[in-house]
């Protein structure tokens, strides 16, 4: 029996230790917990051969980090300068990537490997950004440089991961067909530099690309940039800038077309229209009613029939009256449409109004008559009647309502049901509105004195608020005075461009063309409107350079 016991005791005893060593040694195992979250990319700790190496003679390189990786979107992000039959094989082994010839080496060459944004950590994938190894088969290395910054034409800002990339001057045919094999890509502050390049006379491009990530110029989403001339690289090419911008598109093209489930017709296209226009054909009566109303940008459209006794209809589309397109939209005659009537309106958040300016209300259909029998306005709780309601003549979905505002008042306007009816005959449910103007004390009065550097030659002005957004502009073709009334107070900038062709607003550039966009000037000094003010600015172009 004594034996028994000392034999089961032991077995607990054992038993108990092997559980313990367990959980220990499973918790053990667990990632700590917390603590700030790890942004830092892999880091190299050793290469061999080394990089920059002359006389090369390797057939593998191996690049070890302090830290196990990934490599994202190979295809995409490894190039290898000048380019081989057969590209080197990338392999992970634990730490080291293992990077292996599979094709002969040129004498007395200089080789860049580019491994873009691929290594990254496990973790976070954060990216070891614009990592490269260069080596050279015989007894010097090329050295050469190119560097420069990379902005945003049209807000004047540095380009963070623009993608920069040169082509010897007899590939510049590969452009938008193939990824560079020489590229880098932007810094926070915009900044490029791509290095150990040979003499040679190159092209340089900066592309800003909206989707891909494969360093091939596509016209309908990204951004471009170039240097008009060809560069001609014997010595060291510092400040070398490049503005990108968005291309008009060369080809019309639809991007969008549907027939809406209220009835109307709504298109988007891949380029902004100059005087736009949209024809019903075979079908004068419905073309002498439909209703148009393109987007200030004239890229898109909505389009309202009011006779819909149609099977199909044929939509002819012009710009400047050159035809572009004709689509046809099918319905069914049994189809029927859901028509709610709403609007919304200028109040500034939500509820106040500008006393200097009329209550806008912005219709989701054209309205076809207002009733002012069902409209009641009251001004600080009393009855008014000497308000007015008119179309806009600018904007078939916009009415505006006058009145000759108070400042600091109380508002209640109460839309009746029917107030409105839209052209199908559809009409509005009654909406309240609890509004109150803004005091005089929003309100400044803003003055630019603008110097133009040359007579004679066009210049557009623009005014922006706090969120770089242009609310008022202005051409200007000699010294004048601008003065802008009733202006909201808060801070404003001011840029110009320089309107070359003279058509009051900016355009943007063409590589088919060679054409650079037109140049923009921002004014660093921001200015101020206070309430109850009057100050005058002055405002001295520089001279396009």
């Amino acid at each position: 029996m004594y034996k028994n016991a000392n034999l089961k005791n032991s077995k607990f005893f054992f038993l108990s230790i092997l559980i313990i060593g367990l959980i220990y040694g499973c918790a053990s195992m667990r990632a700590p917990e917390g603590g700030p979250k790890d942004t830092t990319p892999p880091k190299v700790l050793k290469m061999e051969p080394k990089n920059l190496t002359t006389n090369f003679k390797a057939e593998k390189i191996e690049i070890e980090f302090d830290e196990y990786f990934n490599l994202q979107n190979e295809f995409k992000e490894f190039s290898i300068s000048p380019e081989l039959d057969k590209a080197p094989t990338l392999k992970k082994k634990k730490r080291t990537l293992e990077i292996t010839f599979t094709d002969s080496l040129e004498n007395n060459t200089t080789y860049t490997l580019n491994f873009g944004n691929m290594i990254v950590d496990v973790n976070e994938s954060n990216a070891l950004k614009n990592f490269t190894y260069a080596f050279s088969t015989g007894p010097k290395l090329d050295s050469l440089s190119i560097s420069g910054k990379v902005t945003n034409t049209l807000t004047g800002k540095p380009e963070l991961d623009a993608v920069v990339f040169i082509l010897p001057l007899n590939r510049d045919t590969l452009f938008g067909k193939k990824k560079p094999s020489i590229f880098t890509s932007t810094d926070s502050s915009g900044n490029y530099r791509l290095n150990n390049l040979k003499k040679d006379t190159y092209k340089i491009y900066a592309i800003k690309e909206n989707a891909g990530g494969d360093k091939i110029y596509q016209q309908a989403t990204d951004q471009v940039g170039f240097n008009g001339d060809s560069i001609v690289l014997d010595s060291n090419i510092t400040d070398l800038n490049i503005g990108i911008f968005k291309e008009v598109a060369t080809n019309f093209r639809i991007l969008d077309r549907k027939f809406n489930a209220d009835g109307s017709i709504s298109m988007i296209f891949n380029q902004k229209l100059i005087k736009p226009e949209l024809t019903i054909l075979d079908a004068k009566a419905i073309d002498d009613t439909k209703i148009t109303r393109f987007t200030k940008t004239n890229d898109s459209v909505k389009l309202w029939l009011k006779d819909l006794s149609f099977d199909s209809v044929r939509v002819a589309i012009k710009s400047n009256g050159e035809a572009l397109d004709t689509l046809t939209f099918n319905r069914d005659k049994r189809d029927k449409y859901t028509r709610v009537l709403t609007f919304t309106d200028n109040t500034e958040q939500g509820t106040t109004i500008n006393p200097y300016q009329p209550y806008q209300l912005l219709f989701n259909f054209p309205v076809d008559k207002a009733d002012l029998t069902k409209i009641k306005f009251l001004e600080d709780s009393i009855p008014r009647t000497t308000f007015t309601i008119e179309k806009d003549s600018t904007d078939r979905l916009t009415y505006l309502l006058k009145y000759p505002w108070k400042k600091n008042k109380p508002y209640q306007i109460t839309f009746g049901e029917g107030a409105f009816t839209e052209i199908f005959g559809s009409t509005n449910k009654e909406i309240k509105k609890i509004l109150k103007t803004a005091s005089g004390d929003d309100y400044g009065i803003f003055k630019l004195r603008v110097q133009v550097p040359e007579p004679n030659k066009s210049y557009v002005v623009e005014i922006l608020n706090d969120k770089k957004v242009v609310i008022l502009s202005d051409v200007v073709t000699g010294d004048r005075l601008l003065s802008y009334p009733n202006f909201k107070t808060g801070t404003f900038s001011v840029r110009v461009v320089y309107d070359t062709n003279k058509n009051g607003k900016w355009d943007t550039g063409s590589l088919k063309d060679k054409s650079q966009p037109e140049k923009i000037w921002y004014e660093l000094k921001e200015f101020p409107i206070k309430p109850n003010w009057e100050v005058e600015n002055s405002l001295t172009i520089p001279k396009e350079l």
